[in-house]
């Protein structure tokens, strides 16, 4: 039988059972058994792992457990680069590109509001979820664990939070996005660039009160839904400047 010590760090914690919370616990691993299955094992999704250690030294999620050995399992690093000693995936999980599932429609509309690309469709099954993380190199949005241990799906985060300004606020933070956001310029509806438009080409599609006291609109090319910073969109701002204040 073959036993190894494992220490998880951070919010990894979240995923074990209270009594393997921030501290080293040795368990029984099966022969031939990788960290990968061992971490999953233990309940904590790969994807949600940036770095592994296994006896001090950088690993991936190959690593062929020995008797003895001792891992350390650490979370996404945001304040450091760790690319010079990452193993487990060629890339770190930056390019802030998602899809979230079917549960997290509030979510996917405020990432559109700060400008992350984002599709969402509440007919989303999982199947179709791995297969755009695949195709498109997206990170996989949900609160399914199982979804999450994929072997397709390389990017993924895990959302604690269950209202969708406070998962908005978990997400921007977890994956430091606040630097990269450009509120307001993709459509809400269709996920594509807005782009600027005279007044004159929508005055008759405006009601009359925002025909008199606004100037500045943008339309979708695809639904071509137009917008102006009325009444809702200083509301939406005022949220989004709550979320992106540090």
């Amino acid at each position: 039988m073959v036993n190894a010590t494992f220490r998880f760090y951070e919010e990894l914690n979240d995923f074990l059972a209270p009594a393997r919370r921030k501290q080293a616990f040795s368990v029984p691993c099966a022969e031939a058994a990788t960290t990968k299955h061992m971490i999953e094992a233990l309940g904590v999704p790969h994807t949600e792992v940036e770095l592994i250690l296994v006896n001090g030294e950088s690993a991936d999620f190959g690593r062929i457990l020995q008797d003895g050995d001792r891992v350390a399992v650490y979370p996404r690093f945001e304040a450091m680069d760790v690319t010079p000693l990452l193993r487990v995936r060629d890339y770190p999980l930056r390019e802030p590109r998602f899809v979230a599932d079917a549960h997290l429609g509030g979510l996917a509309r405020m990432l559109r509001m700060l400008g992350f690309d984002t599709l969402y469709d509440n007919h989303f099954h999982d199947d179709t979820i791995v297969a755009i993380c695949e195709q498109d190199g997206r990170i996989v949005l949900t609160r399914d664990r199982e979804l999450l241990k994929r072997r397709a799906v390389t990017h993924g985060c895990y959302v604690h939070a269950l209202k969708p300004e406070t998962q908005l606020k978990e997400i921007v933070e977890r994956l430091d996005l606040a630097r990269s956001a450009r509120p307001f310029t993709l459509c809400l509806h269709c996920n594509v660039p807005l782009r600027p438009v005279d007044k004159a080409s929508v005055v008759d599609r405006l009601p009359a009160r925002v025909r008199m006291h606004y100037d500045r609109f943008s339309i979708c090319g695809m639904c071509g839904r137009v917008y102006w910073e009325g009444s809702h969109w200083l509301h939406m701002r005022q949220m989004l400047d709550g979320v992106l204040s540090p």
